[in-house]
Parts: structure tokens; C-alpha cells; sequence
């Protein structure tokens, strides 16, 4: 007989704990999958055993045993640590942190293997010459590799300086010595791109892919295949960093500045936080890369907590594309109305006329972003949300981007019955009708979050263009990150704005790194490309220091911002969310959460506490949201972690209460 501590897989707070079981198999061992028979109705429930102990618990009234082992599903104890070091870190609940290890979907009833890329054919492969700064960043990775050496290094260069040749390597070297390895992109439009690369460099057999546009049955099976030692290589995005993989020797992360490998969704997760805990505890090495490191990984470099490679040349010797910054205002000035300046205008035709291809890039979807009346000034709202509806021309509706709910155009404003009612503002799809209309037969496709809802119609979009089938691709973000196409001679940012003016702390990081990462993407072949920047502030030092693809110019601006202002990487941003019926209830749990933190806190935590306001979304359907910010000084998140388990803690005893609380530390939007 043995007895186990059992986490049951229960969405509730209340039952956030370990439950004791007698279990007749020996053989039980911690990770398993488990059904138990739980609460007075003893209905029976999955659950993933924690702890086997080691003699007999004290006495427990009414001992309940495991119904079943499940032989499928099983963790590892690496897993279960690090599902237990979630729960602390992330102030969440400990089925949370299973559920990011575990497979959804189940086995096929036909016992057909569900292959996502059965299909897929390899990347060609010509084992380049590495150039020296290659050579050298891949002798420091492989000495780390060979003495099984946990360390972290930061790969921070420039675009197309060849950084996949040296994670393909690295892997390489894991793979030759018995090891398992991670390659994560922060986007699932990339995956496909890395994937046949990886084909063509390692075989198909031993890489499995982990994405959440994969069906639950693929997911599953891939799952399976990992679970059992079948690959050495995942390939995926975010949640890749919890394949079930042991014996880890690298765990990487392209493009580590990517705001998408933070989850806003339970549990709020940092992705590279959960990659050094799983790297540690393997003996494994964690490389990031990037052309423009976030200033938390640079200030982490510059401190010395990751080792810094620098790779200053494109690989292909090709120089750096030519930038012109574009002021708006003075296109304006000269009866210029339309999206493109002249300058951009003459470059277009000038590419296509020499047959080669255009981006387009605007981080805005839509056709307008907004709708309003210029006799009142009026502007469509979402009742659910309160925020700007944004205009679809080809579905003629103006939709919210954050909850969905769409309302057809009104033919006169409701408010003064004025006719005066219209779109306004420069989304993607208007960008693509204006580039149609002044460009005829010119082949344009457009790549966003509108037309990739249909499973393949990203690795459509980006195949059309790749072999040439599309002239002109216009896009939101999708199109900034890590493509790598020979024949783009020009990259058009239609608003450097756009990112500018969203009320956070971090939009000029972002502004500087998606210029940066869209300008990348040309001139990768052999002709040096062309980039125009459109802008109404071009003294901005973010476009300045982007134009003229110089990291180092823009860092040095933006952390003594950082530092003056007790921003990351000089402190934690703790957001502690409050929903609820009514705005006064979420408010009133928010003012008591606010007393004891300060009471718990003492003299001094005035500075790091800000009062509980409404949300800047402060109304999604028919719940209310407040929240209270916390700035915690560098050493004092554990401190507040604890202090919030404690209060969640407390608040989850009541019987009753009318209102939920979610905690996220470092997010990426407070909206």
C-alpha cells in the first residue's frame, strides 16, 4: 500500500491544495495521471499525483484510494517541481500549471497517427562557411553544451547575421551528445518557415511541433510522440517551453523581445522565466536572440546575468538597407492626402518595375480605425467594452478587436440624426485597397489577423509570396517578425505612430523594435534594400535610433527613462485585477486588498502602492473591473508574492463573495 498527495484537476480556488490517497499499486509514481473518487459525492475525477510518501500520514478519517493509474499520461518530477515553482512565482493555482504540461484532445478511436506536417517538405540545405563572429558565439555555446554547463546567453544580432544557423547548430550538437532541445518563435506564422528548415536539417522523424493551430488531435499525438522519447527536437511557439521532453541541453527563444511569450491568459506566465527554471534543472543552456533585445535582457546582459554574443554583419555581406524617415506633416503641408508620401509612392513603382517584391507594414487592422460624426462628434462604441469599433470595409460592420461584438454602420448618427457620419483613420485593409487602386495589376495580398482565420491560410499567404505569386504584402506585425525572403527590395512603414502613442511605459521599446524588425526584412538577398519610414514625429528618438539601426543609441535614451521612473528592468509591475457585478463591489474588494497591503507593507510602501482606479477597460459585457497597480523596488516582488498568496488565500476561505481576483506580474498591457 502506498499513499500519495493528489492535486485534483478542479477550477477553483477552494480546492487549490494537496488531497491524501491510499493507492493499491506500488508502482505509483509522482506525475502520474490519476482518477479519485473526491468530495461527499465522491464523483470520480482526474488528478496528478504530487508526493508519494514515504511511511503512513498520520490517521485521516475516511481515507479514500486512487480508482485508476492512468499509463498514457505521465509527468516527469522535473515537471511537477516546476509546476510547483509556478504556483509560487505566478500566484496561481497548482492545475494551472499542470494543465500547460498536459495534452488536450485523446487518442484516435481509429488508431490513426494525426501528423501536422506529414507533408512538409525540407528546406534545401548548404552548410555554409560560418562567418568568424559565427564561429565564434557557436564555441562558446558548444563548450557550455559539451560540459553540461546551465548558463544563459543572449545572441543580440543584427537581422539576417545568420542567428538560425548557430541555433541550428546548437541544436546539432545537443542532438550528437544524447540531448533534447526547444525552438521556440514568438509567432505561429513562423513556425512553418523554421520547420522546413529544420526538415531539411535534421529529418522529419525526430521533430515534433506544439501550437495551438494545430487540431487537439495533433497536439495529442505529438504529445505522445515526445512524452516517449520519439523526438529530440519541439519546434513550436509560447507553450512549447512545456514539451514534456527530458534530458534538455538547449532551450531557445528567437526573437526573445516578442511581447507574445508573455500569456495574458492563467497562469500569466513569463515564457523565458519558465525556460531558465526547466533549463537549470537539466543542465541545459537557454539562448535568446534578437536584433533589438528588450531593455530587461540588455540591462540582464550588461549586469552580467546572461553572456552576451554580438553579431554586428549580415551574413551574406550585404549592407544594411538604405532608411529615409518621411514627416508626414510636410506631405500634408504640400496637399499630399493620400496613405503614401511621394517618396514611398516613387520607390514602389521603382520595385516593381524591377520585379522586386514590396511589405507594407501598419500595426493596425481594419479599414478605419474608428467611426464618428463630425456634426456632434459622436464615435461608435462597444456597449460591452466602451472602446472605439473599429470599421471593416469588406464585411461593411464595425467590429471591437477585444471581445468581438460587431454593429452595422448607421446610415445617420444616433445621436443628432446628422448624415455626417463616417470611418476615419488607416487600417490594413484600407492601406491594401489604396495600394491597388494606385498600382493596377500589381498582385497584393494582405496578412493579419482577418485573413488567416481559416487553418492554412497563413502558410498560404507566406508560400504565394515566397515563390514570387505576390508583388505586394501588406501587414500588421505578422509581417515584422523574423521572415526571411531573398527578393524584398523595400519595406514601407505607412504610421511609425501607431505603437508611439499607446499609453504604456514600453511604446517606444515597441516602436524601435518593430521599425528595426520590419526594416530587417529587406535586402536579405543579394541587393541592398530600401526602407521609408512615414511619421508625423520624426524627432522622436526611438525612429531616430530605428532609422538608423543603432540598439545601442536607443538603449542608452531609453534606461535612463526607465531608471528615473522606477520602471523595469528597475522594478516589478504587479497588477492585481478586480471583476465583479458592479463597478462598487469591484471597487470595495480592491479598497480592502489596498488596507492590508499597505498595512502588511508599513512606512514606505506609499511610493510602491497606487490606489484602486477602474481599468482602463473598465466594462467587458456585464462585469466591471478595477485594479491596483504595485510598483515593487528590485528584491521586494517574493515579498509582495507572498503577501498576495496570503490575501488569495484568505479571500478564497469565504463562503461567499461577489467578486474574483486575478494577480499578473510584469504585464504587457494594463487595458
Amino acid at each position: 500500500m502506498k499513499y500519495v498527495n493528489v492535486v485534483i484537476n478542479n477550477n477553483n480556488d477552494s480546492t487549490d491544495t494537496f488531497y491524501t490517497y491510499g493507492c493499491e499499486e506500488d508502482a505509483v509514481q509522482v506525475g502520474q495521471k490519476v482518477t479519485v473518487p473526491f468530495n461527499r459525492g465522491n464523483k470520480l475525477t482526474d488528478g496528478y499525483v504530487f508526493q508519494v510518501l514515504d511511511g503512513t500520514p498520520e490517521e485521516i478519517k475516511n481515507l479514500k484510494y486512487i480508482t485508476s493509474v492512468d499509463r498514457e499520461i505521465c509527468l516527469t518530477e522535473e515537471i511537477i517541481e516546476t509546476c510547483i515553482w509556478m504556483r509560487k512565482r505566478y500566484v496561481c493555482r497548482y492545475i494551472d500549471a499542470v494543465n500547460c504540461f498536459t495534452p488536450v484532445g485523446s487518442i484516435s478511436k481509429r488508431g490513426k497517427k494525426r501528423n501536422p506536417f506529414k507533408d512538409t517538405l525540407g528546406e534545401a540545405q548548404d552548410h555554409r562557411k560560418l562567418t568568424e563572429e559565427q564561429s565564434e558565439a557557436l564555441k562558446s555555446l558548444s563548450r557550455a553544451i559539451d560540459q553540461g554547463m546551465h548558463k544563459l546567453f543572449l545572441i543580440n544580432g543584427v537581422t539576417s547575421s545568420g542567428k538560425t544557423e548557430i541555433y541550428m547548430r546548437a541544436i546539432a550538437k545537443c542532438v550528437m551528445i544524447g540531448k533534447t532541445a526547444i525552438m521556440m518563435v514568438p509567432e505561429i506564422s513562423l513556425t512553418k518557415q523554421i520547420i522546413e528548415r529544420f526538415i531539411g536539417r535534421f529529418g522529419a522523424d525526430c521533430i515534433a511541433v506544439l501550437h495551438s493551430k494545430l487540431s487537439m488531435g495533433e497536439r495529442y499525438d505529438e504529445w505522445v510522440r515526445i512524452r516517449n522519447g520519439q523526438v529530440k527536437i519541439v519546434i513550436g511557439a509560447r507553450s512549447a517551453v512545456f514539451a514534456p521532453l527530458e534530458n534538455i541541453g538547449a532551450i531557445i527563444l528567437d526573437e526573445e523581445h516578442e511581447a507574445t511569450y508573455k500569456s495574458d491568459m492563467t497562469p500569466k506566465y513569463e515564457t523565458v522565466e519558465v525556460a531558465v527554471k526547466r533549463a537549470k534543472a537539466h543542465g541545459g543552456i537557454l539562448i535568446m536572440g534578437s536584433a533589438t533585445p528588450s531593455v530587461v535582457s540588455y540591462c540582464r546582459a550588461q549586469t552580467g546575468i546572461y553572456e552576451e554574443i554580438t553579431l554586428k554583419q549580415r551574413y551574406n555581406k550585404v549592407p544594411m538597407p538604405e532608411v529615409d524617415i518621411v514627416d508626414m506633416r510636410e506631405e500634408l503641408k504640400n496637399g499630399n492626402l493620400s496613405i503614401f508620401s511621394n517618396n514611398l509612392h516613387q520607390k514602389m513603382e521603382q520595385c516593381l518595375k524591377d520585379q522586386q517584391q514590396i511589405i507594407l507594414f501598419l500595426n493596425r487592422r481594419g479599414y478605419s480605425t474608428f467611426v464618428s460624426c463630425r456634426e456632434c462628434g459622436y464615435v461608435m462604441k462597444c456597449p460591452e467594452c466602451g472602446i472605439s469599433l473599429t470599421y471593416h470595409k469588406k464585411e461593411n460592420v464595425a467590429i471591437c478587436h477585444y471581445c468581438g461584438y460587431r454593429q452595422a454602420l448607421p446610415k445617420i448618427c444616433p445621436e443628432c440624426n446628422s448624415k455626417y457620419i463616417k470611418h476615419f483613420g488607416t487600417g490594413t485593409e484600407k492601406v491594401e485597397e489604396a495600394a491597388a487602386e494606385l498600382f493596377e495589376g500589381a498582385r497584393i495580398a494582405r496578412l493579419d489577423l482577418d485573413t488567416i482565420k481559416r487553418k492554412g491560410s497563413i502558410d498560404k499567404i507566406l508560400d504565394d509570396f515566397q515563390k514570387g505569386k505576390t508583388d505586394i504584402l501588406v501587414g500588421t506585425q505578422l509581417v515584422a517578425k523574423g521572415l526571411d525572403f531573398a527578393n524584398i527590395g523595400l519595406v514601407g512603414i505607412v504610421s511609425a505612430d501607431v505603437t508611439l502613442n499607446i499609453p504604456d511605459f514600453r511604446s517606444s521599446e515597441r516602436t524601435f523594435q518593430l521599425i528595426t524588425q520590419a526594416a530587417g526584412r529587406a535586402g536579405r538577398g543579394n541587393i541592398p534594400g530600401k526602407v521609408v519610414i512615414q511619421t508625423y514625429s520624426p524627432e522622436n528618438y526611438a525612429i531616430i535610433a530605428a532609422s538608423e539601426q543603432n540598439y545601442t543609441q536607443f538603449y542608452d535614451a531609453e534606461i535612463k527613462l526607465r531608471a528615473y521612473m522606477h520602471y523595469p528592468p528597475y522594478s516589478d509591475l504587479i497588477q492585481i485585477l478586480f471583476t465583479a457585478q458592479t463597478m462598487e463591489d469591484a471597487l470595495a474588494a480592491a479598497e480592502v486588498v489596498d488596507q492590508k497591503l499597505r498595512k502588511q507593507m508599513g512606512v514606505g510602501a506609499e511610493s510602491d502602492i497606487f490606489k484602486p482606479q477602474p481599468a482602463p477597460m473598465s466594462k467587458t459585457g456585464d462585469i466591471y473591473r478595477c485594479h491596483i497597480l504595485i510598483k515593487a523596488p528590485l528584491g521586494k516582488r517574493r515579498e509582495y508574492t507572498q503577501m498576495l498568496m496570503d490575501i488569495k488565500r484568505e479571500i478564497n476561505m469565504r463562503k461567499k463573495k461577489n467578486f474574483t481576483i486575478s494577480i499578473d506580474f510584469n504585464p504587457y498591457s494594463f487595458i
